[in-house]
């Protein structure tokens, strides 16, 4: 069938080496034990690599034609498998489409498989401005893959996450029929396509709103306790008149055991904040680090540091973590405002060093509160599971890291906009299928259990490369 395939569509690139595609079929599910012992065996058949929009469709069409599934994918830097070919078919890599359509003060429209850091430094230097927000993943992650597997990043503690109403400008979408259709979400309809994995149309182009471009200043502040860092977080987060990117609490010792390029810096017992500022804005700082009981440890130019310190944030913190103790997984927590510190102080009690604390400041439906990415000392699925069990319990929701499908990870809910857009743009299921758990199994609660795809329990041998 895929050698079929190849041969109905003339001039359109592929992939079929076996290791080159198992290794296209893969992301950074390997951060979750438990994923890695569930999709360990998944891979593609064959990968296609469209060099504009008329390859797209012409794939999608003999693909639907063959009843042959097919996956979207940026660079591959999720990390629960959103972009991994559950049944096997056609990864669809848009890593080729990376061009900016078009830029203009405060808007850009730039094509799915435009890297983040390239966009930056384009509009930095033609129409003054930036990004407002990107994953941790930035210098290798693409703009169609950031929206429809990401939500948020450095930039949220100004601007919120890629949900909130203003962050999306439009989307260009591609339909999986037997003649599919090429769509423009704007306005309400984008959260059809956002964040939905490419389970209900291929993200082609994107148009995002700029922001000022500034020069970024990293910055690591030291604390006495975990409290003292996260109420400093959060006033930095609270203070509209200074700009900044980041706010982020890591506890001790996390910095201290995985913090390699920083070895040295950060005394022991010293909780930490990593902060991104813009430059003009550095002398404000000072009094809200000493009401806290900080002192600065660290400061450079984001963009002359060896590694900037967005790398040490968001899941990039896991990432550092791996490098040193392949046995660290994480969860995705939120603590609702506005109780937030007070839940963020007794979890950080119940479970002390089995779940290292890591706050993310941001803004979120209008009001300050923190996400929590904490490291976890696994053990066991059980004990994983426990701890889970116990933050929901607490009144902390976890967007589950180490679960593949919509529902059960961002979700956490149906989404019915996104399962009538998938009807009506999808109605074979051949787009990314095994990842909308409605789609398959349209009783499905968030009380269910899981009945989806199991896979086989062999190591990830990719796992060691992707760590040095």
């Amino acid at each position: 069938m895929t050698a079929e395939l190849i041969a109905a569509l003339p001039g359109i690139e592929f992939i079929t080496d076996a290791a080159l595609v198992r290794q296209r079929s893969r992301d950074f599910f390997w951060y979750s034990p438990v994923l890695k012992r569930q999709l360990n065996g998944v891979k593609a058949d064959a990968v296609a690599l469209p060099k504009d929009e008329p390859e797209v469709i012409r794939i999608l069409a003999e693909c639907h034609a063959r009843r042959i599934p097919v996956t979207p994918r940026g660079a591959g830097t999720g990390n629960y498998g959103q972009a991994m070919p559950l049944k096997g078919g056609i990864v669809l890599d848009l890593s080729a489409m990376d061009r900016i359509v078009w830029a203009k003060p405060g808007v850009l429209r730039a094509q799915a498989g435009a890297k983040l850091i390239a966009i930056d430094e384009q509009t930095r230097r033609e129409v003054g401005g930036e990004l407002r927000f990107h994953p941790s993943t930035k210098r290798t992650a693409t703009i169609g893959g950031f929206i429809a597997g990401g939500s948020a990043g450095a930039g949220s503690c100004m601007w919120g996450s890629l949900r909130e109403p203003g962050n999306i400008l439009g989307l260009r979408v591609v339909t999986m029929e037997a003649t599919p259709r090429v769509l423009e979400l704007r306005g309400a309809e984008i959260d059809k396509a956002n964040h939905a994995y490419g389970t209900n149309g291929v993200i082609t182009e994107v148009e995002v709103p700029l922001a000022p471009a500034h020069d970024w200043v990293d910055v690591m502040y030291g604390f006495p306790t975990l409290m003292d860092a996260a109420r400093f977080a959060d006033a930095l987060t609270r203070a509209d008149g200074i700009v900044k990117k980041l706010a982020c609490v890591i506890a001790a010792p996390a910095p201290q055991q995985y913090f390699k390029h920083f070895e040295g810096v950060v005394p022991a017992g010293r909780h930490v904040v990593l902060a991104m500022v813009a430059a003009p804005f550095l002398e404000a700082l000072p009094p809200y680090v000493e009401r806290h009981n900080g002192r600065e440890l660290y400061r450079c130019a984001t963009d002359q540091a060896a590694v900037p310190l967005y790398e040490h944030s968001w899941n990039h913190t896991t990432l550092q973590a791996l490098k040193v103790d392949r046995s660290i997984t994480y969860l995705q927590t939120l603590f609702p405002p506005p109780g937030h510190l007070a839940l963020v102080e007794k979890m950080a009690a119940m479970f002390g060093d089995e779940v290292p604390m890591h706050l993310e400041f941001v803004r979120f439906g209008g009001e300050v509160t923190c996400f929590g990415l904490q490291l976890v000392r696994y053990t066991t699925e059980e004990r994983l599971a426990e701890i889970i069990r116990l933050h929901e319990e607490n009144g902390c929701p976890i967007f589950n890291p180490h679960a593949f499908t919509l529902e059960e990870g961002g979700m956490k809910r149906v989404d019915a906009q996104q399962l009538a857009f998938k009807r009506e743009a999808d109605p074979l299921g051949l787009l990314n299928p095994g990842k909308m758990l409605a789609w398959d199994n349209p009783a499905w609660t968030p009380d269910a259990p899981r009945t989806h795809y199991m896979f086989g329990d062999a190591d990830a041998p990719e796992v060691e490369d992707a760590l040095e």
